[in-house]
């Protein structure tokens, strides 16, 4: 059995959000060990994970140091914390794994992921990003051809694209170093978004890919047999914060795009990932799941969470 992945950000930081070296190691390395459960039941896995704090980090070093170095653009944000959360998950997976005695190897990927220049993001930013600042600071970093806007009360904000991702470039590596045995981490963050210039070379933009409409992408392209999208709740709800709230279990894209239709589910939170998960059965999986990290084991057979199935007759 094959399996996407998709940590939330609570996997990435401490309880309270913290996201320190220190909190990032320890709640990495817990998060891994329900992982390593599936990989030493023998089911094949591939992770993505968000870095929505880590590239926040680098975003507060870009705006202290911008009198000093050009401010480091988010495509490379992007790449950087692909590498630094890859290689505390790998340590944390080695370690996991040779306790469980087994011999597979984890492996990084750093990933792109290809966006459309037209996509209308791009000439009308929406997406917020890093933290609020006065805009004194806000305009000269604006200097450095960064979009803000003025947040009222709070203070200026930076806005960037969240562009539709069309396809994960890298996935053809992740595929081979799956097949050779390997537990293979990828597309985090979304995947670094990139545009084809004309001559077909590749080339980073500022943009931030929704890291669960991509690993709905990477699933589709691995033929995985499963996308698990691992958040902090059990389960996706109806009524949420109502006294008529009720968890949804089995059910079916079709059941799940009509209550996002009835603004059921957040944009920025809950949204994306039922979008995910409807995507990823609606294009031939087998079954998506929503769920906390304790269940993910369960989840991938079908058993917890907000399962989400084809037809009505599997639900």
């Amino acid at each position: 059995m094959r399996v996407v992945i998709a940590l939330g950000g609570n996997a990435m930081t401490g309880e309270d959000g913290r996201a320190g070296p220190e909190d990032q190691r320890i709640a990495i390395e817990t998060a891994i060990e329900d992982v390593a459960d599936l990989v030493a039941s023998g089911v094949e896995v591939v992770l993505t994970h968000g870095n929505g704090p880590q590239v926040g980090n680098l975003l507060v070093k870009n705006e202290l140091a911008a009198d000093v170095v050009p401010p480091v653009p988010l495509d490379w944000c992007g790449a950087q914390t692909q590498a630094t959360i890859g290689m505390l998950v790998l340590n944390a997976l080695d370690a996991a794994l040779g306790a469980r005695g087994v011999l597979a190897r984890p492996a990084v990927v750093v990933t792109r992921t290809l966006v459309d220049e037209g996509d209308p993001g791009f000439t009308n930013p929406t997406k917020p990003i890093g933290r609020y600042l006065p805009e004194t600071d806000a305009r000269r970093l604006m200097e450095h051809d960064e979009v803000w806007e003025d947040r009222g009360q709070k203070g200026w904000r930076r806005v960037v694209a969240s562009p539709e991702p069309v396809e994960v470039l890298d996935a053809p590596a992740i595929r081979a170093l799956l097949d050779a045995g390997f537990v293979v981490v990828g597309a985090g963050g979304g995947g670094i978004p990139v545009i084809a210039g004309p001559s077909g070379v590749m080339h980073g933009v500022s943009a931030v890919i929704d890291k669960d409409l991509a690993a709905a992408l990477l699933a589709e392209s691995l033929d995985a047999d499963a996308l698990v999208i691992a958040t902090d709740v059990d389960h996706a709800m109806v009524g949420f914060g109502t006294r008529d709230e009720r968890a949804i279990e089995r059910t079916t894209a079709r059941e799940l795009r009509d209550l996002a239709e009835r603004g059921e589910f957040a944009s920025g939170s809950m949204g994306p990932k039922v979008e995910a998960a409807a995507r990823f059965v609606e294009r031939g999986g087998a079954l998506s799941a929503i769920t906390s990290l304790r269940r993910i084991g369960d989840a991938v057979h079908g058993q917890a969470g907000t399962v989400v199935l084809a037809r009505r007759s599997e639900a």
